[in-house]
């Protein structure tokens, strides 16, 4: 059970925060220090290199790392990005899930049933660098608990992506995939 007396940390971040970045400092702080999980959900896996190799280095330590992204998506170009991002994750043990009703938008990370995050952050580079972005880091209270329900009830819904859909994927997509993580940071 958890206690009630928890913390709860609203904070923002923006242009005017560089070279410190808070977002990007919760979000890497969550996902290597999960000891069992890190679930996040994110409609832009529009992740940097550094983000990328956070996750696969979790997921190869043991971590269940469970990350939830739209199937119906707003933007053809992002979704394509996402899809991009999908082999070196999942060759990595991270387990992708699309999420199969209908567009997800929301934002958020759980670790451990410790402490998660919710807020208008993507895991972008617009919106952790360029955008002014709000959220709440909360730890040691119920809504944890919540939160994680929360992701024990989207995962029936969702389609998991498999290794073997990243490797039927042709030789011409996958450098075009190259091409589109290249490119980036500027959606």
């Amino acid at each position: 059970k958890m206690p009630s007396d928890g913390f709860v940390q609203p904070f923002c971040d923006g242009p005017a925060n560089n070279p410190n970045n808070p977002a990007e400092d919760v979000y890497t702080h969550l996902i290597n220090k999960a000891r069992d999980y890190v679930y996040i959900t994110t409609p832009y896996l529009v992740i940097d290199r550094k983000m990328t190799e956070d996750l696969c280095r979790t997921a190869r330590s043991g971590v269940d790392v469970k990350i939830i992204v739209p199937h119906i998506y707003d933007k053809w170009y992002v979704y394509m990005v996402n899809v991009a991002n999908y082999g070196p994750l999942i060759a990595n043990g991270v387990h992708v899930y699309e999420y199969m009703p209908g567009f997800i938008h929301s934002k958020t990370v759980v670790c451990d049933d410790e402490c998660a995050v919710c807020g208008t952050i993507n895991m972008d580079y617009r919106s952790l660098y360029l955008h002014f972005e709000n959220a709440c880091w909360f730890c040691g209270c119920s809504a944890v608990a919540d939160v994680r329900r929360d992701f024990d009830a989207l995962f029936p819904v969702c389609r998991e992506v498999t290794q073997e859909y990243a490797d039927t994927r042709s030789l011409a997509v996958r450098g075009w995939d190259c091409v589109l993580r290249l490119f980036s940071p500027l959606m």
